[in-house]
């Protein structure tokens, strides 16, 4: 996918521009759009706690909507575009959508200074587990594997 810098900086214009209008209106200072075929498919702001959802970060919130939009669960073709470096959890997001490109302005330092640390989750999955705060364990089933079964028995399955 090619794209032209000017574009690209017309775009994270408007995710900046519709973060700031997200803080006017009470919520969090955050903004992004999906992009395909140089046309805005879908916006979305930080959610968190209007919603009361700790995953409705502006990139999550539009990657649902282009997903909605275009009546697809990838987005194969689209641009993210964002105000500020995506959080480990809408990088991941961006991923699973299968984006093409993820274009933001801030980073993860000037979220920070604003009182937003993503730092911290980008450190902690650079540590072994057993050094987190919050423990992640596995305990074994002797059926753990039993919906995997099931699915990979599933002739009609839609894979992703």
């Amino acid at each position: 996918m090619t794209t032209s810098i000017s574009a690209e900086q017309e775009w994270l214009a408007e995710a900046i521009r519709i973060a700031e209008t997200n803080v006017a209106n009470g919520g969090g200072p955050f903004g992004a759009l999906i992009v395909r075929d140089g046309e805005i498919v879908s916006t979305g702001v930080n959610r968190v706690t209007a919603n009361l959802d700790p995953t409705a970060h502006a990139e999550v919130v539009a990657i649902r909507a282009a997903c909605q939009a275009l009546g697809t669960f990838t987005l194969d073709g689209c641009v993210l575009v964002s105000s500020c470096e995506p959080c480990p959890m809408c990088l991941s997001s961006a991923l699973w959508a299968r984006v093409d490109k993820v274009v933001y302005a801030a980073d993860r330092d000037d979220a920070a200074k604003a009182g937003f640390d993503d730092r911290a989750f980008y450190e902690l999955f650079d540590r072994p587990r057993d050094t987190w705060t919050v423990p992640v364990t596995r305990l074994s089933a002797t059926d753990g594997f039993a919906p995997f079964a099931a699915w990979l028995d599933k002739s009609d399955r839609t894979d992703y």
